[in-house]
């Protein structure tokens, strides 16, 4: 027994990737899978059925099912479109996970409108539409489970304003419709993965990475800390009926490992009995709201973990370990 047995899924940019890991799993556990992949390049350019059809028949070859779709997640009728596949398929839709993504990097002052709608268009409303989908088939049924791909980006990567406002912008309708569906049965929850892909390969350290090892970083992730197939036990399990008590949280995939992200919480306040003037802000500011202001994350968020010989850190069984922030929780 998988599982996922009997679930049926959609998995959007599943052709390479982080995608096709979550959906070559999701398949192994027993669910039947929609792979959608519109064959773009990074930058969003092209179509090719290629990628999402040799996922389609990996999945059949070792005994699963699974159908292809080409649509782009960007539109509102081709992202309607393969969800209904999924019902007229299979009969319901039980399970979406938001991947696909393109890149458009450029500093802000260097960022053009365009490179800026591009990237919204495609992570963001991406997954409003393909999640506004399947929200109402999932809502009748009263059952479903959301996973959506959000990035370390969305902490403050500098050459990323696109890329990183989309991400964040994930984690908000991620909060969102978890608010919003729970009540039935309908689970949202945000993934920050890490590994490496052809995203990687294209970055100048990727290029550099390439040059000295005759090798592209993705060829050498496989098997390793690095490979991007690592994302998809999570997901398996955040799809699953026993997962059903896990909504509106966000984890951050780091080689073998998971870390949950703490919610936005208040730090500090400063108030009075009536309108503060800007003086009085001035001139409380430093004691109060201002002490000890802690730069922006930025990308080394997964690096912030201590070292796994360190404090807070219990072993569960062989090979398998877990730490806590004694900080956040008692």
């Amino acid at each position: 027994m998988g599982m996922l047995d009997g679930r049926v899924a959609v998995v959007t940019g599943s052709g390479r990737g982080i995608g096709r890991g979550i959906a070559m799993a999701l398949a192994a556990a027993g669910a039947k899978v929609v792979v959608n992949d519109l064959g773009a390049t990074l930058d969003g350019s092209g179509e090719e059925k290629t990628p999402a059809d040799q996922v389609v028949d990996e999945i059949l070859t070792r005994g699963g099912t699974a159908v292809s779709n080409y649509g782009s997640v960007a539109d509102w009728n081709q992202a309607h479109a393969m969800i209904d596949q999924a019902v007229e398929a299979f009969g319901r839709i039980d399970i979406l996970v938001n991947v696909a993504g393109i890149l458009r990097d450029r500093m802000l002052f260097n960022m053009t409108e365009a490179e800026w709608d591009a990237v919204l268009a495609v992570h963001l409303k991406g997954m409003f539409n393909c999640t506004q989908a399947a929200s109402v088939y999932m809502r009748q049924q009263r059952y479903g489970r959301v996973i959506s791909m959000s990035s370390v980006s969305a902490l403050g990567s500098a050459g990323q304003p696109n890329y990183g406002a989309a991400k964040a912008g994930i984690l908000g309708l991620t909060w969102s419709t978890a608010n919003a569906m729970g009540r039935y049965g309908v689970t949202c929850n945000a993934i920050l993965p890490s590994g490496a892909t052809r995203m990687i390969d294209s970055t100048p350290r990727g290029k550099a990475f390439f040059e000295e090892h005759g090798k592209w970083p993705s060829e050498m992730a496989v098997g390793t800390e690095r490979d991007p197939d690592n994302v998809a036990p999570l997901v398996v399990y955040l799809a699953s009926e026993g997962a059903g008590h896990v909504n509106g949280q966000a984890f951050n995939s780091v080689g073998y490992g998971y870390t949950l992200l703490a919610q936005p919480t208040p730090v500090r306040r400063l108030e009075a009995d009536r309108r503060l003037t800007p003086d009085e802000i001035a001139a409380n500011f430093e004691q109060t709201l201002g002490g000890n202001l802690k730069p922006p994350p930025g990308l080394d968020f997964g690096k912030l973990v201590p070292d796994r010989t360190g404090e807070g850190w219990t072993e569960l069984e062989d090979g398998l370990r877990f730490w806590k922030n004694a900080s956040m929780e008692p």
